[in-house]
């Protein structure tokens, strides 16, 4: 729940579509060959601090307290570890200390800079659809 705006009617909808963007960047992490959509020299830093950023400003908004969004953030610095680890044990992949660094600035910046209306995304798309 968020501070001040209720508990989100859809949490669990919400969680499953967080859960589906963890799953997404662990499959294109170990794929063999990812998309390389910006495809210039240093791009994939780029693209790995702002999926890590995604992730946690989706969390962020699940859960509001600083030990939850503590939490999260640990989590997902170590997603980020394990995968490349995983990377390298599969041979098709390379280990990156540089895609470390970038998913975990990707958290940490998200967490540190996101301001709190930018953590009510959610609040504002379930306030509309009572609307209707």
């Amino acid at each position: 729940m968020s501070e001040g705006r209720g508990a989100l009617r859809f949490r669990r909808l919400w969680q499953v579509l967080g859960a589906a963007l963890v799953v997404a960047v662990i499959g294109l992490s170990l794929t063999p060959t990812p998309p390389q959509p910006l495809g210039f020299d240093g791009a994939d830093k780029l693209e790995h601090l702002f999926a890590y950023g995604v992730l946690m400003g989706w969390y962020m908004q699940l859960y509001a307290t600083v030990r939850a969004r503590a939490a999260i953030a640990a989590a997902l610095v170590a997603l980020g570890i394990s995968l490349e680890i995983l990377q390298a044990l599969g041979g098709a992949r390379t280990y990156d200390l540089a895609d470390m660094a970038a998913n975990g600035s990707g958290v940490l910046l998200t967490w540190a800079l996101l301001p709190a209306p930018a953590t009510a995304i959610l609040h504002t798309i379930e306030a509309r659809l009572r609307r209707g």
